[in-house]
């Protein structure tokens, strides 16, 4: 029996994206619904249903639901600002479609935005330099200098290669795989080819990341437009369906005894979405990863099953997520080379690859992409499987 679309998406927009100045988070916020809207050939008067997500080294008050009155939206049946960290953006996807299943709304969409590249901030590490706690002990973080993500995620990192005894310059082969496909891509903002005697060469952030191993923040919003799967024809765009969909959120054990950095929880929104879809991970055909450090790529095909345990790094150094390996992955560059947006990054090349629309860098095989998203230090993962396909067999 196959297995039906439980949602799909039928625009994409983007407002300017940019390292410099485009205004305040809810302009940029504003100007990408009105883009998607834009590109699903429909107006805002179709919208009943609207959904948002902010970074969360943000207040609320950047993306408010007062966004609602700056677009002049009325009588809408679906609304809410969904708050999952790095997870936030594929959160949204799968309660859109939750809500066009049962018949909460007809047409829903979807914002991410974020503008942390102000004067004042106007680096990556001043912009997401906050204490990410990791133990539950007061003030420990700070005592110790651990401001950032990269930091914690360091830990993470040098545990999975004492634990594998994997190379360091494992990250960065991912990191070169997703300069490949940046080189493909002209609104990749890091485009330029990398070698691994470039990457090796290049400063240590904390170790084993160098600045090659972390995301490339900008400024920016992105926006979708979803309907049920049986309305989808009434839309110009060829439109990317949700099959699959799934959660994995294994809590904050503290340092003792954790091993979030082998299992995280990405195995457990794997297992669902792979279940949820009819399909098993031998079935992905592409993957667009949450890969805000190189390490996450390596643990992304770890825990969603591509790979199996400590097997990530030679198979990436072998070329197989690169153009024309075996498992396309992170196809316009990620999080490293492409832009940092957080979860909408992947999702927004996702569907540019399910739509056949991304030109020198299309993947040949398009039936089937896994799409992730992962926030906090491994607290929080979800991940779609979507495919041009109506029905999956």
């Amino acid at each position: 029996m196959s297995k039906q679309a439980i949602g799909s998406v039928v625009g994409l927009g983007f407002s300017e994206i940019s390292r410099g100045p485009i205004g305040s988070t809810r302009d940029a916020a504003s100007a990408a619904v009105n883009a998607a809207l834009a590109d699903a050939g429909r107006s805002l008067s179709d919208v009943d249903g609207l959904l948002l997500a902010r970074s969360p080294a943000k207040p609320s008050a950047e993306l408010p639901l007062k966004l609602q009155n700056d677009l002049g939206l009325h009588n809408l049946r679906l609304y809410a600002s969904v708050e999952a960290e790095g997870a936030s953006a594929i959160q949204m996807i799968q309660q859109a479609a939750m809500a066009l299943h049962h018949g909460m709304a007809e047409m829903v969409v979807c914002v991410f935005a974020d503008t942390p590249l102000q004067p004042a901030t106007a680096t990556g590490a001043a912009a997401y330099n906050r204490v990410m706690p990791l133990t539950g002990i007061p003030q420990w973080e700070v005592q110790y200098g651990m401001f950032g993500a990269a930091g914690p995620y360091a830990l993470a990192a040098q545990r999975y290669l004492s634990t594998y005894n994997a190379k360091p310059e494992y990250f960065g082969e991912f990191a070169i795989s997703n300069r490949t496909w940046a080189g493909l891509n002209p609104d990749a903002f890091l485009r330029k080819p990398l070698t691994i005697e470039e990457y090796t060469a290049s400063r240590f952030v904390v170790e084993p990341f160098h600045v090659l191993d972390c995301a490339y923040p900008v400024n920016g919003a992105v926006a979708i437009v979803m309907v049920a799967p049986d309305r989808a024809p009434d839309f110009a765009q060829p439109a990317a369906f949700v099959h699959g969909m799934g959660q994995g959120h294994l809590g904050q054990p503290g340092l003792r005894g954790a091993d979030r950095e082998l299992r995280t929880g990405g195995q457990l929104a794997g297992e669902g979405a792979y279940k949820m879809a009819g399909i098993t991970a031998q079935d992905v055909t592409m993957c667009q990863f949450y890969d805000a450090f190189s390490y996450l790529g390596l643990v992304s095909l770890e825990d969603y099953g591509l790979v199996g345990r400590g097997e990530a790094g030679p198979y990436i150094a072998d070329g197989n997520t690169r153009p024309g390996g075996a498992l396309p992955v992170n196809t316009g560059g990620g999080h490293l080379s492409g832009y940092y947006l957080q979860g909408v990054t992947p999702i927004a090349e996702a569907i540019i690859q399910l739509r056949g629309q991304a030109d020198a860098r299309q993947v040949p095989n398009n039936d089937i992409a896994l799409v992730t998203g992962s926030g906090g230090r491994l607290d929080y993962h979800a991940a779609v499987i979507l495919s041009p396909m109506g029905a999956l067999s």
